[in-house]
């Protein structure tokens, strides 16, 4: 049999494939937030305008999400590249797909404004990012939100591809490498 489900890169394959999904089911099916993750999601979130306060306005305004996206990515590269850890470079892939989830809602609420914001009274980073003062594109949020959306689920997939990698290749790895 070659799928050995004593291996742990196999194990640890299948397991990290099964919390990706669980976290596309959280992201893409119920479309909310990850339980615990959106919390770590709202806080990198602030993050990303802290960090980019110098910056312009514009600037500040998208690495509220920018920062979100991005810190799932770093980790990804930093597992696959770092450790050779594929299963946790696939999750952390996965985790950077619903952030991109969580986005389009935001990124859809440009022209309402409706979402509560963190702190009352604060800017809607999206209605300020579309709005007239820098994009204009305000009627076009609900595309750009669909777009957005369509990138996270393409990612997750992704995330959940590189999970699965050390599971297939030792799957499909011929009978006489499984001895070494």
């Amino acid at each position: 049999m070659r799928a050995d489900p004593a291996n742990p890169r196999w194990a640890a394959s299948l397991l990290t494939a099964g919390a990706a999904l669980v976290l596309g089911y959280f992201a893409f099916v119920e479309e909310r937030r990850v339980p615990l993750f959106g919390w770590v999601d709202l806080g990198v979130h602030e993050l990303g305008h802290l960090l980019f306060m110098a910056a312009p306005d514009l600037v500040t305004a998208m690495m509220g999400n920018g920062l979100q996206t991005l810190m799932p990515l770093f980790a990804c590269l930093g597992f696959a590249l770092g450790r050779g850890d594929w299963p946790a470079a696939g999750f952390c892939l996965a985790w950077a797909g619903t952030t991109l989830q969580d986005a389009s809602v935001y990124i859809a609420d440009a022209q309402l404004q409706a979402l509560p914001l963190l702190f009352g009274g604060g800017t809607h980073d999206w209605g300020y990012i579309l709005g007239p003062q820098q994009f204009d594109a305000l009627d076009r949020a609900g595309e750009i939100a669909a777009s957005v959306h369509d990138a996270g689920v393409v990612v997750l997939v992704l995330g959940l591809c590189v999970c699965l990698g050390p599971a297939l290749a030792r799957q499909l790895a011929p009978e006489s490498l499984e001895a070494t």
